[in-house]
C-alpha cells in the first residue's frame, strides 16, 4: 500500500511536529509512506476568498505530486475537503476524479481504511476534544446534533485507545471555534468571541489540553489561550496518537 503524505502549508510552516507525528504514526501502523517534495498549497485560501479560478495552478501541481499512489493522507479535514470538492482538470478529468476519491483525513484513514483497533500510545492528561466544522459536517467524521442519527466520532474512537487519557467534550460539542479561514480576518471580533466561548467550556472542564484534527482551528484557539495567560495547551490528535510517554 503506497501512501502519499500531504502536509498543508500552515502545518509545514508553523507546526512541523504535526507532520512528523503523522508520518511516524502511519509508519508504525505498517504504511509505506512517501512525501512528494514539490507539494504546495491545495488552493483553499483562494477558493475561500472567492478566487477559485486562481487556484488552477495549485490543482495542476497537486496532480503532478500525488498521482500514482493508492491513498493520499493529510492531518487536516479542511484541506482534504477542499481537494475532494474542488480539485478538477479539464485535460485529465479521470485522474482528478481518482485523486478526489483517494484522499483521506488522517483519522478517517485510520478508522475506515486501516481499521485500526489498537494504538500503542500513552497520554496521561485530561484532554478536551474540539470538532472542526469541515471534518464533522463535510467529511462526516462525527455525528451532528442537528441530525437525529446515532452518535459516533471517528477521532474519539481512536483517542479512547490511548492509555491514560481522560477525554472530555464541551457542552456545545459541535459548535464552530470561529476560525473559518479568512473569516477570522474579515470578521475578527466575531471570530475571537466564538473562540473565547469554545475555550471557556473547555476550561470549565479543567482540561490540560485541547485537541482536534485541524491545526488551523487549534492555532486560533492557541492564540486566544496565550493572550489570556491560560494554562491550557493545544495539541493535534496526530501528536497524541503518536505519543509514548
Amino acid at each position: 500500500m503506497k501512501i502519499a503524505l500531504f502536509i498543508p502549508c500552515y502545518i509545514d510552516q508553523f507546526y512541523p511536529n504535526v507532520g512528523i507525528a503523522t508520518l511516524q504514526l502511519l509508519e508504525k501502523l505498517g504504511c509505506d509512506v512517501s512525501f512528494p517534495l514539490q507539494q504546495t498549497c491545495c488552493g483553499q485560501p483562494m477558493a475561500n476568498s472567492g478566487f477559485a479560478s486562481m487556484s488552477k495552478s495549485c490543482d495542476l501541481n497537486f496532480m503532478k505530486n500525488f498521482s500514482g499512489f493508492n491513498y493520499i493522507v493529510a492531518p487536516s479535514g479542511s484541506c482534504v475537503l477542499h481537494v475532494k470538492e474542488h480539485l478538477h482538470s479539464d485535460k485529465h478529468p479521470v485522474e482528478a476524479f481518482l485523486l478526489r476519491n483517494t484522499i483521506y483525513e488522517l483519522t478517517e484513514f485510520l478508522t475506515d481504511i486501516l481499521k485500526v483497533e489498537n494504538i500503542n500510545a500513552s497520554f496521561p492528561y485530561k484532554v478536551g476534544w474540539h470538532n472542526s466544522c469541515h471534518g464533522q459536517r463535510g467529511l462526516n467524521l462525527s455525528s451532528m446534533t442537528e441530525r437525529m442519527l446515532p452518535e459516533f466520532s471517528k477521532p474519539e474512537q481512536l483517542l479512547k485507545m490511548v492509555k491514560g487519557i481522560e477525554l472530555t467534550k464541551p457542552k456545545r460539542n459541535d459548535e464552530c471555534c470561529g476560525f473559518g479561514g479568512t473569516f477570522c480576518v474579515s470578521e475578527e471580533a466575531v471570530s475571537v468571541k466564538m473562540g473565547k466561548d469554545r475555550i471557556k467550556e473547555h476550561e470549565d472542564n479543567d482540561v490540560d489540553y485541547i485537541t482536534g484534527g485541524d491545526t488551523s482551528c487549534l492555532m486560533h484557539l492557541e492564540g486566544i489561550l496565550r493572550r489570556k495567560g491560560s494554562k491550557v495547551k493545544t495539541i493535534h490528535i496526530a501528536e497524541i496518537l503518536n505519543s509514548v510517554l
